[in-house]
């Protein structure tokens, strides 16, 4: 049996005991040939916004292999707006998974069976599961496609025809990447990465809406995202705004706080640090496509290892990432300009965002603390000096 890239021993010791229980159903599964005509395709990403940013790329690939194919993709409902704006798409399925969803909203596990059995209809050729997760290839298998290709690294590789190992040094991109290629019927290596930005179209309504919401904006616009997702990715609120000080009064810049209506209370203790600075404040009541176009119209873009971090980078904007626990080499951004500041401790990255070790819970943890806000100004000036005239992207977008 492969050996399982789970962390925490007990739930290693669930899936394993579950993939001896399901191993029987892969081997009365169908499994179609490779060569075979593909003319429908499904992907699932069930994730975070990140998650289903950072496979682009693979979603690229899938159209270049079948340019005729019809392409769905499969989606939590809090990915739906932003799948919508993917061009190499189809149609898009959403399935809200009880292990993801953090609402009322998660489907029960029967609706979620009925849901992927539900999939036969469109007689799917091929699935690929981006999702190193046993319940997604449970899903997969559901679907009844001939071909099924997932990782196997997570449990659940008996259910797919094509199991592959997830290689957890790679970054996610490549990971995801090298499953369209087996699919495609190559040698499962990844083909040379071609950077194409904006890689999502935001509807005309929502460009309009981002102009709107920037205004008259002088200078360079940079964007500062002071919400860490998680409290193991959180920096110092008052280094953002020394940040941001100092990018105003040193660049000119007009400061553009990004945040959703949840974030409003740290955003507004940022605010209230940065008088007599040039401040949009672009936090709350903003969807998902608006906000890809208000990126897309910034200079920078400064943020912790986040959603809006993944998002940015998909539409073209320079991004400063401060990253803590999480390993850039696997969760970093895809940005044409990017740079990544972090602190080289014994410990860290550690990977364990969800569930951090008991010294680093309760305040921001050391790999995140020693981030200073020298490392952050030298890392925006440069990414400024070498990305557009100032207000270049404001001017011409």
């Amino acid at each position: 049996m492969r050996r399982l890239q789970i962390y925490e021993p007990r739930e290693r010791a669930l899936v394993r005991a579950a993939d001896v229980a399901l191993a029987p159903l892969g081997w009365v599964s169908s499994r179609g040939d490779a060569r075979a005509e593909v003319r429908r395709v499904l992907l699932l990403r069930l994730e975070r916004i990140g998650d289903l940013l950072m496979v682009l790329d693979a979603i690229r690939d899938a159209r270049a292999a079948w340019p005729a194919a019809e392409i769905d993709l499969t989606v939590g409902s809090w990915n739906a707006p932003l799948a919508r704006l993917i061009p190499e798409i189809t149609s898009i399925d959403v399935a809200d998974a009880p292990w993801l969803a953090r609402d009322a909203g998660a489907m029960s596990w029967p609706a979620l069976i009925a849901h992927a059995r539900g999939w036969r209809r469109r007689q799917y050729d091929l699935v690929v599961n981006f999702e190193p997760d046993i319940r997604s290839n449970v899903l997969a298998w559901l679907s009844g496609a001939p071909r099924r290709v997932g990782y196997g690294s997570a449990g659940g590789g008996a259910l797919l025809t094509d199991a592959l190992e997830y290689a957890p040094a790679a970054h996610v991109s490549e990971n995801a990447r090298v499953l369209i290629a087996r699919a495609a019927g190559g040698d499962a290596a990844a083909p040379a990465r071609v950077r194409i930005t904006p890689e999502l179209e935001p509807p005309a309504d929502a460009t309009a809406r981002a102009a709107e919401r920037l205004g008259p904006a002088r200078g360079p616009l940079v964007g500062v995202h002071v919400n860490g997702g998680r409290e193991s990715k959180q920096w110092h609120l008052d280094r953002f705004a020394r940040v941001a000080r100092e990018l105003a009064g040193a660049r000119g810049a007009t400061i553009v706080l990004t945040g959703s209506d949840a974030d409003r209370p740290m955003v507004d203790v940022v605010k209230r640090d940065l008088a007599n600075v040039r401040v949009v404040d672009a936090s709350g009541g903003m969807d998902v496509p608006t906000l890809a176009a208000l990126l897309a119209r910034l200079d920078l873009f400064i943020t912790s290892d986040t959603g809006p971090m993944h998002l940015a980078a998909a539409m073209g904007t320079p991004v400063v990432a401060l990253f803590g626990p999480s390993q850039p080499e696997r969760y970093g951004p895809r940005a044409s300009l990017e740079r990544i500041v972090r602190v080289d401790l014994p410990c860290s990255p550690c990977g364990r965002v969800r569930l951090p070790p008991e010294r680093c819970r309760g305040h921001v943890p050391d790999c995140m603390d020693g981030i200073t806000v020298s490392a952050v100004l030298h890392a925006a000036n440069e990414l400024l000096d070498a990305a557009r005239p100032a207000a270049g992207r404001a001017a011409t977008s």
